[in-house]
């Protein structure tokens, strides 16, 4: 359904401003009185990574005269594969000030507000105040759930986005119109479920398809035109090249924005959505060594079976010497149980933690009462122990 227009038009265009924007100005649907809304417009885009690059790009491109950013991190080399606002020369850099800096490049018209800090249920409110409209392009749970009810009990619309390997989604909440987030996940997964782009990879180029899709949107509400995906799921298949729109309606039971709401202010979103589950937070109690204590253990000789619980192609990459592989998937599901030791004392190890973490706790489950993992994991053990092996 089409809406109409989310900001008033700016009192006028500047002559360098017709120019620039000249290949929207001659579209009908746009024209003038488009041009000067997205100049009015303020949109903030909570993170500048994957998702965040493009869209900053293309809002700075289409002269959106406000753009905030909401950043706290910084450039790592392992970004640059898709974080394509971000450049050889910024690694170290804060992303807020280095997507500032490329944002400035491409249009000087633009004024630019950094956030150079962690959103959390202290600031959101404030930050989101400022806006008309909300681009997110966060990567973990906890944030996506924060910004959905922030948004919904300020009355904000957002665009919201998700990327994994080759798939794509894309959607717009907007409480005051149509769903919300909540509306379609109601309940994070249960954690270690779903892995992050950083477990499990993302295709870079993937970033570009549905940042662009976000923008598009973005423009659609700030100007009026066209037909936003208000309550609808744009599903992006990139190995099949297809496109799915799917409908989401509005949950008449939804916790933050149905009739009888129980989320009436903002929660506790870590605990919310968990890192762990309970089992494997038992289960680490007592049973997690450093990878100092691994070199030491390994010096010694200890009698332990080193099982590397990460999937095959990170396992290619990087590994602790000594390691097998068994993923966590086959230990969870109990296929690779008789595969685990029971002679030897088994230490489990993943990228950072948390994989080996739910291994552990359903190793205990099977008996293995000795079995520890490595906090930190490979990451860890690269940067305490090796620093000369790759990290990704």
């Amino acid at each position: 359904m089409s809406l109409p227009p989310l900001v008033e038009p700016a009192s006028e265009l500047s002559v360098d401003e017709v120019r620039r924007y000249s290949r929207h100005l001659i579209i009908p649907d746009v024209a003038m009185d488009g041009q000067k809304r997205l100049k009015n417009a303020k949109v903030l885009c909570v993170g500048a990574g994957g998702l965040g690059s493009p869209a900053l790009m293309y809002l700075a491109a289409a002269g959106v005269g406000t753009i905030g950013i909401a950043e706290f991190d910084t450039v790592d080399e392992s970004n640059l594969q898709r974080q394509i606002i971000h450049g050889q020369s910024d690694i170290g850099r804060p992303k807020s000030e280095s997507a500032a800096a490329s944002v400035r490049e491409i249009n000087p018209h633009v004024n630019v507000v950094i956030h150079n800090t962690v959103l959390d249920n202290d600031n959101v409110f404030g930050i989101f105040e400022q806006y008309d409209l909300i681009i997110d392009g966060t990567d973990n749970f906890a944030t996506r759930y924060m910004v959905n009810d922030a948004a919904v009990l300020l009355g904000k619309p957002y665009v919201w986005g998700s990327i994994y390997r080759f798939d794509g989604q894309a959607s717009v909440f907007w409480a005051d119109q149509g769903p919300c987030y909540r509306c379609l996940y109601p309940e994070p997964p249960p954690p270690g479920m779903v892995p992050s782009c950083a477990e499990g990879g993302v295709l870079g180029v993937l970033c570009a398809s549905i940042g662009s899709i976000q923008v598009t949107e973005a423009i659609k509400l700030l100007t009026g035109i066209g037909d936003p995906l208000v309550g609808s799921l744009m599903v992006y298949d990139a190995l099949e090249m297809t496109y799915r729109k799917i409908k989401v309606r509005k949950d008449p039971n939804c916790a933050v924005c149905g009739p009888n709401a129980t989320v009436t202010e903002l929660i506790d979103y870590e605990d919310f959505c968990g890192s762990v589950t309970d089992e494997a937070a038992e289960a680490v109690i007592g049973s997690t060594i450093t990878p100092r204590e691994l070199e030491t253990w390994i010096k010694e000789g200890r009698d332990i079976d080193l099982i590397d619980v990460r999937e095959p192609a990170e396992y290619e990459i990087v590994r602790i010497p000594g390691s097998r592989l068994i993923p966590k998937g086959d230990i969870v599901s109990g296929a690779a149980l008789a595969d685990l030791p029971t002679e030897r004392q088994a230490v489990f190890y993943c990228k950072a933690g948390v994989r080996s973490a739910e291994a552990l706790a359903a190793a205990k489950a099977a008996g293995l009462k000795n079995a520890v993992h490595v906090q930190g994991g490979v990451l860890g053990w690269i940067n305490q122990v090796d620093p000369s092996l790759p990290a990704y």
